[in-house]
């Protein structure tokens, strides 16, 4: 089943319980939570207080996407903070092994995430371990970029790797998706899509988030 995690980088933080309500009324079953550093990504957003003032907002899983150069230090205080899921990525884990454990043993659902030019194989052994992979489809830290092309590709070989090892990790695509994107996302077999500027750019949440979840459902032959 397709579903849609907006992301609350594109959000109106003034309003953000409201802006979250409503992407969830538009069919949101995720929040996605973009944590950068300023130093792996050169943009800056929020920590674990913003975390934990959204997890009294709302009961959806959090999603946390930790584009930090040294996520071990973080990921009790994330994890303290209300996280469900976080996400690190590989390019900053030299013992990536270690920090899945350590995302596992504060009973968070662990992800790894792929760098535009990073390939898919560096997984392979790890995957077992995974609750999901996230595929950036833009370069990390901004909102509003466009989608990579060749990150479709990606996504066909982690569908591949997931039949061939017999796993049940979910797939995951983060940047640029949006309506003239998200067919073929879709279709080439991602499950979780992380959406913000086509979600929350507008300013109406509700309606963009359920017309991009129906657009991506239709296109794959899924109920709406």
């Amino acid at each position: 089943m397709v579903e849609l995690l907006p992301s609350i980088l594109s959000a109106d933080f003034a309003h953000l319980a409201d802006e979250v309500a409503a992407a969830e009324r538009g069919g949101g079953t995720v929040i996605h939570v973009d944590v950068m550093d300023g130093h792996f990504v050169p943009n800056i957003t929020l920590g674990p207080p913003v975390v934990a003032s959204l997890r009294k907002a709302t009961s959806l899983p959090l999603d946390c996407h930790l584009m930090i150069t040294n996520p071990n230090e973080f990921i009790p205080a994330f994890a303290d903070a209300g996280a469900n899921w976080i996400g690190v990525h590989y390019e900053t884990c030299p013992h990536l092994h270690r920090t899945i454990e350590l995302i596992l043993d504060h009973g968070v659902s662990p992800g790894v995430v792929l760098n535009p030019a990073t390939r898919v194989e560096v997984l392979q052994d790890i995957l077992p371990m995974l609750h999901h992979v996230l595929i950036m489809s833009v370069n990390p830290g901004f909102g509003g970029q466009k989608f990579i092309p060749f990150s479709l590709d990606k996504i066909r070989q982690l569908v591949e790797l997931r039949k061939e090892l017999g796993l049940q990790f979910r797939i995951e695509v983060d940047g640029g998706v949006a309506h003239d994107t998200v067919a073929q996302v879709v279709q080439a077999g991602a499950e979780l899509l992380v959406a913000g500027n086509a979600v929350f750019g507008a300013g109406n949440a509700e309606h963009d988030a359920r017309e991009l979840l129906t657009a991506a459902r239709l296109a794959v032959g899924e109920a709406v």
